[in-house]
Parts: C-alpha cells; structure tokens; sequence
C-alpha cells in the first residue's frame, strides 16, 4: 500500500460530512451523489476483499490513531474527523468509527445467461439486502430491480447484504420488457398455487421471481413464468418473509445443481 494522503477535519460544515449525512439518511442520495457510503470495518473489509478501492476513507480520531497501520494507504486519500463529529453523520444506534466512500459503480447490462434473482417492488430494505447475501451465497451473480423495488445501494440494503453487493451483477430500475433477453426459464414463487418446490424439478439455470412483501408477484410477471413453486409449511402459517422464502428457494436451486 502507497503512504496516505492524510487530512483532518474539525468543522462540522465541512462539505464532506454534509455529504456523508446525506449518503447515510437518504435512501437516494447515492444517486445524486455518484458516491456511497459504508460504515463500519465488516463492510470496507468486504469491498477490500472484492477489489474495491474507496476514494475516501474516513476515520475518527481515535479509531485513526488505534488503527493507523492496519487501514493506512487503503483509499485514495484518508481523511480523519472529530470523534463526535463522525458520530453525528451515523444514522445507526451505535455510530461506527470508520467507513469508506466508493464512486457508485456503473449499472451493468442484464447478462441473458447469469442465474437472476427478480425483485418485485420489494419494499422492505431489510429484505432486499438479506435477498442480495443469499443470491451471493447460492450462486445467483445477477440481481434485477424492477421499478418500484427498494434502492438496491441505499445504506440500510448496503447493511444487510453484508459485503454481497460487491460480488452481484446489479441492475435498478428495470422494467418488466427487459427480462425478454433472459435465456432461462423464469421461475415464480406463490404462497397459494404451484407445485411444491420439494417435489418439483428445478430447471438449471434460471431466473426466481421474488415479489411484493404484500401482494407478491405481479400478474404480468407471473404470466411469464414457465413454473411456479410454493413451499410446504406444515406448521401452518399464511405465508412465509418474502427474504426467507428467497433463502429456502435459492438454497432448493444451489442443491439441485450441485446433484
């Protein structure tokens, strides 16, 4: 690592803490900005570990003097504030002393030939997160935002997908047209009708149409599955967390193409 370019703030109208409340309180401000926000070492430890070099790295004073060999020379430049100050940006109970600032990447082009996870106007942030960790985890490397679902970088989807961003094909935005491309069948959930996804043969690759906390999938959606599926719970419940039934339905497909 090259020695840093190390600068210090004291002001709490510096420009770029005005940026960072923005980037952490603002579910769209990285869009405005070009930039994100990550705090705390689990997350810049995950970007680390993918590639990713930050433009900034932030630190409070403490952590900066604690911390100074192990993070020095892992940004562009490294800028130290005030510990209070930095607290101040958090919009977490228990502010982190440390984050990184990343240039927004590039939206990529839907890959017709990645296993893809479609979100459905999920609206939850906790749920599109923890959809990303399991995408990442059971080798599905694209993920499709259509319109109307939950900023896919916003900071508390950044949280709970846990470093998996930096490891995803990810694409906002989408309208339904664009899933035509898709060389694979389209594959969706229901908490009513389908066949149960225990007994059914899964199709290897294919695209998991994950929909609306509420409503699930849309009806346009549907009409352009080949299979739909839905998941035994003899326990007796209505439906299952549309994130949970994402990990069983994942899962289901990284064990049928392991087999």
């Amino acid at each position: 690592m090259t020695s840093p370019d190390v600068s210090h703030v004291s002001s709490r109208d510096n420009p770029l803490l005005k940026d960072l409340r923005k980037l952490a309180h603002d579910p769209g401000a990285y869009r405005r900005l070009g930039r994100l926000w990550l705090e705390g070492d689990h997350l810049c430890r995950a970007a680390l570990e993918r590639g990713v070099r930050p433009a900034i790295a932030v630190f409070s004073e403490t952590y900066w003097l604690q911390g100074r060999v192990q993070w020095s020379g892992a940004a562009v430049k490294t800028i130290v504030i005030d510990d209070a100050l930095l607290a101040a940006v958090s919009a977490l109970e228990s502010p982190a002393p440390m984050g990184f600032v990343l240039d927004l990447p590039e939206s990529p082009t839907l890959s017709p030939n990645a296993p893809t996870v479609i979100l459905d106007r999920l609206q939850d942030a906790g749920n599109v997160g923890s959809i990303l960790r399991s995408a990442s985890a059971f080798g599905f490397t694209q993920v499709v935002a259509l319109k109307g679902t939950a900023a896919l970088w916003a900071p508390k989807v950044l949280r709970a997908g846990m470093g998996a961003h930096f490891g995803l094909r990810l694409i906002e935005g989408a309208e339904i047209d664009v899933l035509g491309i898709l060389a694979m069948p389209l594959v969706a959930t229901s908490s009513h009708h389908g066949e149960w996804l225990h007994q059914t043969r899964l199709p290897n690759p294919c695209a998991w149409l994950m929909g609306h906390e509420g409503q699930g999938v849309s009806t346009a959606l549907a009409a352009l599955a080949t299979k739909h599926v839905r998941i035994a719970q003899p326990g007796g419940e209505e439906s299952l967390n549309v994130a949970a039934a994402a990990a069983i339905c994942l899962h289901a497909s990284a064990a049928t193409a392991v087999l």
